[in-house]
């Protein structure tokens, strides 16, 4: 199947065609030329459409010295140090951060594609429903590393240290790739099961704040009272910054690892299958 065949962007006049039934032939090979024909369909979508990338490409920097030059100080006393020990405390966490924030956008547009028929045409094609789905998260996970570049290149520019090695920052990189994939399993399934892009983006909202903020993204639990320490420790984007700190500036790393792959494995096995059933199913 060409590229072509699978970007039909545009509405037509006609009445849907029939949805045809998910192909359970379709090989590996199959899959991937599909996911990367629908890969390169998402990403001329951004090229005609350069302002979708302006999260990925401002929201680094403007988290980044907002909090430090305004909480620096004060949680970077907290840490013994300064605003300089607050860089190498934030920034890890803010990879975490990342992930999330760019996870809300997939769901957002699969609301709209679905809104503007789009998914309609592509369940009438004999393609792997995952594949769709599959397209749209390797886009967000390209996006998500340019904010993560531009992120890590804010924190050189004010300070922050790597005190392990380049390995250790590629791993907290990859872990963050990882966990990010898996939470946009979840926005996904948000995008498919709510009616419009607004509500997709306020029930974000209140997927985001909580988990951002009652974690140890911005500031260490021990400065934070007895109950929100107990639900930070279960936090899992706790455990992805603890991790991403012990790659990028040394201690124990391993019990975070494994708890974010944990939560990461989990998160996906979970959503996955209810995003493509939901997929196949909406009307």
């Amino acid at each position: 199947m060409s590229t072509a065949t699978l970007t039909p962007d545009a509405p037509t006049g006609s009445a849907p065609a029939k949805v045809l039934p998910d192909e359970g032939r379709i090989g590996l090979r199959g899959n991937l030329r599909h996911i990367g024909a629908l890969v390169r369909r998402n990403l001329l979508q951004i090229k005609q459409d350069p302002e979708s990338m302006f999260d990925a490409l401002l929201m680094p920097i403007i988290f980044t010295l907002l909090f430090v030059y305004v909480f620096g100080g004060s949680v970077g006393g907290s840490l013994g140090g300064g605003r300089q020990e607050y860089i190498n405390y934030l920034v890890p966490g803010l990879m975490a951060m990342m992930g999330m924030n760019i996870a809300s956008a997939v769901g957002t547009g699969v609301n709209d594609d679905f809104r503007k028929g789009v998914m309609d045409r592509f369940r009438t094609m004999p393609i792997a429903r995952s594949s769709v789905l599959i397209a749209k998260i390797v886009v967000e996970l390209g996006r998500m590393m340019v904010a993560t570049v531009i992120l890590l290149a804010m924190g050189f520019a004010l300070g922050l240290e790597i005190k392990t090695s380049v390995v250790g920052l590629l791993g907290a990189v990859a872990l963050s790739a990882v966990f990010g994939a898996a939470i946009m399993w979840i926005f996904i399934l948000l995008g498919l099961s709510l009616k419009t892009s607004q509500s997709v983006q306020a029930m974000g909202f209140l997927v985001l704040m909580p988990l951002q903020f009652g974690s140890s993204i911005f500031a260490p639990p021990a400065t934070m009272p007895g109950w929100l320490q107990a639900f930070t420790d279960y936090n899992p984007l706790s455990n992805l910054a603890d991790a991403a700190r012990g790659l990028m500036l040394g201690g124990p790393v391993a019990h975070s690892v494994w708890l974010t792959l944990g939560w990461a494995a989990a998160i996906t096995l979970v959503t996955a299958p209810l995003a493509v059933a939901k997929f196949r199913k909406r009307t």
